[in-house]
């Protein structure tokens, strides 16, 4: 840091860069959280030409040495979780309790992937040809690009960080420029645990001014992507005209299905806690509410008053349940599918910009009754603390429902049947499928991903990350 300037972090140097941003506060846009220099593409050729150069030691490195150097990372990130989230808070909007509990995740990533640095396993088979032994092992594919975005600014860092270094990659990141801190805070961590330089590298830029010299570079083997539908098409085109290795986790429109035998008492707070919470910036966010003919009418009723009883407030008011939105843009996005919904007929419930709290970007959690699954409230990803209410007939056209969707991400069932649970878990056209649990929150050591616009490539966290870290070499050796 440089008179108050956080710099990016190049070949174990901390260097400035062509032009400055501000990160602002979403509770209180009159407070700067840092500025942050923004890098170029030539400084984004200098990283990866950096992480290419520390390839060969790194990979080759005992795997001792990579436990050790991960194991005290994720140890560093938990004895400051308090620190980090509120930093986290601070950038985001996410309140201080969620904050820490993301900064506490980010560490548990890099405790598990220091295991599996000990953990590389590979196989030996029999040949069909005499005297000839077959292994098959697996190798680090080299210098990975990780794109990551705003809305989990330490998580989605570590849970693509920790894996990429455990598996004998070399990184550079480039985290979203409206929430850079937590990564700039990550990075001294990493620095502080020994991480040799050039092993990984920090780039905070916008898409437009490095995203062609990461895509290019011939010594980008693999990147691994997380964000909107969009800007993931554009990547992954670039990336197959350069043959890399892509990885892609981008949006969602997660069902959360209510059945007429529904335990209300759990269904209310699982559903409020999917759509809602996190400000309902999340990939899993439960944003299309499929609820039951029978039991619509008390769901919708007890759904709206925990809706209205929700705490919209600063991220870091002990009060607050449902901070800011992220950004300006954001909010106006939002509330322009507010707008959306009235027009295509919906009942709006709540939904607005608290306009008297100036200070921020705060907004109502709503909800979009009367909604049918076609309308375009209930088609595309929205982000925000918003969710359409879709009434149906019955199991069959609830799940159709739900299936209905160029996404695949998340999906939930709330119900006391044991036969729709297994109907639903076995036929639900998505890559998460939950029972009497919200379509957020997942573990960091199972696979998480999804299918159709969702997702593109192998799978991320948990023991999954392999598959896209490394590459299998399959060997043979004579032994007549």
């Amino acid at each position: 840091m440089t008179d108050g300037l956080y710099l990016n972090y190049i070949a174990g140097d901390w260097v400035e860069g062509t032009s400055e941003i501000a990160n602002i506060n979403p509770s209180d846009i009159s407070e700067v959280v840092a500025h942050h220099a923004l890098a170029d593409a030539n400084q984004a050729n200098q990283a990866i030409d950096a992480a290419q150069a520390a390839l060969s030691s790194w990979k080759n490195s005992n795997p001792q040495t990579k436990f050790d150097i991960l194991d005290k990372i994720g140890r560093i990130i938990i004895s400051r979780q308090e620190e980090l989230g509120e930093i986290l808070a601070r950038e985001e909007g996410k309140t201080l309790a969620e904050a820490k509990g993301e900064a506490f995740r980010a560490g548990q990533f890099f405790q598990f992937y220091a295991a599996e640095a000990l953990r590389r396993t590979g196989e030996q088979n029999l040949s069909t040809r005499p005297n000839i032994d077959i292994e098959i092992v697996r190798e680090p594919i080299g210098v990975t690009v990780l794109i990551t975005p705003w809305n989990f600014p330490i998580a989605i860092p570590a849970w693509k960080i920790a894996p990429a270094l455990a598996h004998g990659n070399t990184v550079v990141l480039k985290p979203s420029e409206i929430t850079p801190t937590s990564a700039y805070y990550l990075t001294k961590i990493m620095e502080e645990a020994g991480l040799p330089a050039g092993v990984f590298n920090l780039l905070v830029a916008k898409g437009e001014d490095v995203g062609e010299a990461l895509v290019s570079h011939p010594a980008v083997a693999g990147i691994s992507f997380t964000g909107s539908v969009p800007t993931g098409r554009k990547i992954a085109h670039g990336a197959i005209q350069h043959m890399k290795k892509i990885q892609m986790e981008m949006g969602g429109k997660n069902p959360m299905v209510i059945m007429d035998d529904a335990n209300l008492d759990i269904a209310i707070p699982v559903t409020v806690n999917g759509a809602f919470y996190q400000t309902g910036q999340r990939c899993t966010a439960s944003s299309r509410v499929i609820v039951h003919e029978k039991i619509y009418d008390a769901f919708v009723e007890r759904f709206i008053a925990e809706m209205e009883s929700l705490s919209v407030g600063p991220a870091l008011d002990p009060a607050t349940q449902i901070g800011p939105v992220v950004s300006e843009t954001q909010l106006k996005s939002n509330l322009s599918y507010v707008e959306i919904a009235r027009n295509e007929g919906c009942e709006v419930v709540s939904g607005q910009h608290l306009a008297e709290r100036n200070t921020g970007y705060f907004q109502r959690p709503g909800v979009f009754l009367n909604a049918t699954n076609q309308m375009r409230i209930s088609r595309e990803e929205i982000f925000g603390p918003v969710a359409s209410i879709i009434k149906v007939g019955d199991f069959e056209e609830a799940v159709a429902t739900a299936n209905d969707t160029v996404f695949g991400l998340s999906s939930a069932i709330c119900t006391s049947s044991l036969y729709y649970a297994r109907e639903f878990k076995r036929q639900s056209e998505a890559g998460m499928a939950m029972v009497n649990l919200p379509t957020a929150g997942v573990d960091y050591h199972v696979p998480f991903g999804g299918r159709k616009n969702s997702s593109y490539g192998s799978r991320e966290q948990g023991r999954a990350a392999i598959d896209f870290y490394t590459t299998t070499k399959t060997t043979y050796s004579f032994a007549g």
